[in-house]
């Protein structure tokens, strides 16, 4: 029987020999890290290095946790489905996922910066600027630990050739593979709105009624998730990530008009008059990139006539979310966050320890997260929850209070399918 979806081909990096397209590897094999792989791994460096003292040099290693974690390069056709299943991996391996977009939007990156900017004009990033911000992301401390995903790089011959070069090795390459017809059919629906730019896919049966440019709103209290789950949904569907909080520092940076305004409530920590923040959100929603690719608001509004501001100005969202999280949850997950005034490295003492008690010592914790501030924000949120979901009478509320990516699916089936029926 012919297989009308893709085909997945898993290829060992120990395997001697090439992997034949199309061929087929139970998916469980990723996750068959064993003890015996890491003490094979060990005797290997020990006779590679050959240490005069061996005990310090295999507590190293083991420190490094390396040596079981996934390694994977995934690669294929357009529309082969390469992003789903980098995504779907990285969610169960709790690895990380590794994608131009991602490399080249690295901030305080020069050499990241010159990627972007290469990739504006020609759309296309140079073969030895790739391999190097790859080299850089590989040696950070994240992808040590947990590991990496590629999906769909290496893109060429050459590519593949200086990654080695480099000594970086993956474990398994994916190759995915799909008749031609299915892969032509997807790609024959794309279209492109000459007007907006706007891309949707033309089908005989719409499978939602999504729109084409998503306006998407998310609501929920402080520690709810907002911020990760529109970064989420800003790389994968290309929203603008739109965070009202971060636009206001950005006025003040600048020096713009507006930042000439917000200056002084900055400066005596108060907060922004709604009519100031209201005109800087509108100037950014306005611009072409949130007209052609649609945005992610989080951070405002918060209450009932800050939505009407909103929308007096035409910036209706036509998705909004509502993160609920319980205050035990909430309290956990900010009140332990701490930051190294040295380094400027974010840890959390539950899910994310600093590495060494010299580093926790000198740990320190952000005002905003003391326990008092927290409760707070949030008693002044829920005051104003109902107002909010009332006026946006076609919202989802969601269970924020579980696993990211988990909370990610169900908004991103919030976005594809239709709104639901409700009564105003």
């Amino acid at each position: 029987m012919e297989r009308s979806g893709p085909i997945i081909g898993i290829h060992s990096a120990q395997d001697a020999g090439p992997l034949e397209p199309g061929s087929w590897v139970p998916m469980q094999v990723l996750t068959t890290w064993t003890s015996a792989l890491c003490l094979q791994n060990m005797l290997e460096q020990l006779l590679i290095y050959q240490p005069k003292d061996p005990i310090p040099f295999m507590i190293n290693h083991l420190q490094l946790d390396n040596d079981n974690v996934p390694k994977i390069v995934i690669l294929g056709p357009p529309a082969s489905g390469k992003t789903t299943i980098a995504m779907w991996l990285c969610k169960h391996l709790n690895s990380n996922l590794l994608t131009m977009e991602n490399l080249i939007a690295k901030e305080f990156s020069s050499l990241a910066a010159e990627a972007r900017r290469h990739y504006q004009t020609v759309k296309t990033v140079p073969s030895m600027q790739l391999v190097r911000l790859i080299r850089d992301r590989l040696s950070e401390e994240d992808c040590i630990r947990r590991g990496w995903i590629l999906d769909g790089i290496p893109e060429s011959r050459e590519q593949a050739l200086m990654i080695q070069t480099l000594g970086i090795t993956p474990r398994h390459v994916i190759v995915l593979s799909a008749p031609d017809t299915v892969l032509i059919e997807r790609n024959l629906g794309k279209r492109v709105d000459p007007q907006t730019g706007a891309l949707t896919y033309v089908q005989t049966n719409r499978r939602s009624n999504a729109p084409f440019t998503p306006r998407v709103l998310l609501c929920g209290p402080v520690g709810s998730g907002k911020s990760l789950q529109a970064a989420l949904l800003a790389q994968k569907y290309g929203l603008v990530n739109v965070c009202c909080g971060h636009l206001l520092k950005e006025a003040v940076a600048e020096k713009s008009k507006f930042g000439e305004m917000i200056q002084p409530f900055f400066e005596k920590d108060t907060a922004v008059p709604d009519s100031i923040v209201v005109k800087v959100l509108s100037q950014r929603l306005s611009q072409q990139d949130c007209l052609q690719k649609g945005w992610v608001l989080h951070g405002f509004p918060r209450d009932l006539d800050q939505a009407h501001l909103l929308h007096s100005l035409g910036c209706k969202p036509n998705r909004v979310f509502f993160l609920n999280v319980p205050f035990d949850s909430v309290i956990e997950r900010l009140t332990l966050r701490r930051t190294d005034p040295v380094t400027g490295e974010r840890y959390h003492l539950m899910y994310k320890p600093p590495p060494t008690m010299e580093i926790q010592a000198r740990l320190l914790q952000s005002p905003k997260d003391a326990e008092e501030h927290i409760k707070l924000k949030m008693d002044l949120f829920y005051r104003n929850s109902a107002e909010l979901e009332e006026f946006y009478w076609q919202a989802l509320t969601l269970n924020g209070d579980q696993d990211p990516h988990t909370v990610f699916e169900y908004i991103e089936s919030g976005i594809i399918n239709p709104l639901p029926r409700k009564v105003p």
